[in-house]
């Protein structure tokens, strides 16, 4: 995501404006602050209907039709997908074409409707199962193959569950049959490097303040790790988020973010803490 917004600005230094697909980052605050630099950002019924210019594409990746529509529409493609991502569209398309051959079932544990989970749909045309918790394994025939793989940025403790009780119910529908079931363990090692030191960090003040838009899936999560930690971990997007109620007991303060939230507005945030506590 950091690399996304890189290119962003690296383009727009040398051109007067450009189109993003979506988003760039779920951070409403980065989001604006490129807005104002000259980036517009569009949705894909948008795309539709553009010719003959420049569109970023996010982090999050895209599906196969979106690069279709590139094509037809003569718009150059800046593609600032992140690697870890076009590895797992990879290998879920090629888990597609297995399960395709096996009468058998791609599934993605991740969030309906995120950006991410839209462009890993993609690869299987529009197939692909996407299960959010232990509640939605309805969707999944257990009689049948199943290949599992994760949204990037979901966590490691539910992604584990979800394997367990898949090949649980696989095992108990085969009757003590061999079952056709593997996993991908595709969560971003950096999500989980950093949840593992948030848990360190968190533990450390008497007050954490987790920056993120409220839409940033790893964000979210991440917020969880410090509040699972530490019961005084607020969650703030702006500035304007914080309640000086936090802070009446509290001598120490951490500050930290999501994987997209930029060092000047955990600074900005500071800055208005200091206010507060003055």
């Amino acid at each position: 995501m950091v690399n996304a917004i890189g290119v962003a600005e690296r383009e727009l230094r040398n051109h007067s404006s450009l189109f993003c697909l979506g988003d760039i980052v779920h951070n409403q605050m980065e989001v604006d602050r490129l807005s104002e630099m000259g980036m517009v950002t569009i949705n894909h019924n948008e795309l539709e209907n553009l010719h003959d210019c420049r569109v970023l594409i996010r982090a999050h990746g895209e599906p196969p039709e979106t690069y279709q529509t590139a094509l037809r529409n003569n718009i150059e493609l800046i593609d600032a997908s992140c690697p870890i991502v076009l590895h797992l569209q990879n290998a879920i398309h090629l888990g597609y074409l297995e399960m395709k051959e096996k009468n058998g079932q791609v599934v993605i544990y991740g969030k309906e409707g995120h950006a991410e989970v839209n462009g890993l749909i993609g690869q299987t045309a529009g197939t692909a199962i996407v299960i959010g918790d232990e509640h939605d394994l309805a969707k999944i025939d257990f009689s049948r193959p199943v290949r599992l793989y994760s949204q990037t940025t979901k966590s490691r403790e539910g992604y584990s569950k979800l394997i367990s009780l898949i090949r649980e119910k696989m095992e108990a529908v085969s009757g003590g049959n061999p079952v056709d079931f593997k996993q991908n363990n595709s969560i971003c090692r950096q999500v989980l490097n950093r949840a593992s030191q948030l848990q360190d960090f968190a533990a450390r003040y008497d007050v954490i303040i987790f920056v993120s838009g409220k839409k940033s899936s790893n964000g979210m999560i991440l917020y969880q790790v410090c509040r699972a930690v530490n019961a005084n971990a607020y969650l703030a997007s702006s500035p304007i988020d914080l309640k000086p109620e936090w802070f009446e007991h509290a001598g120490t303060v951490g500050i930290c973010g999501a994987t997209s939230t930029p060092v000047w507005q955990m600074e900005e945030m500071k800055r208005e803490i200091e206010k507060i506590n003055h």
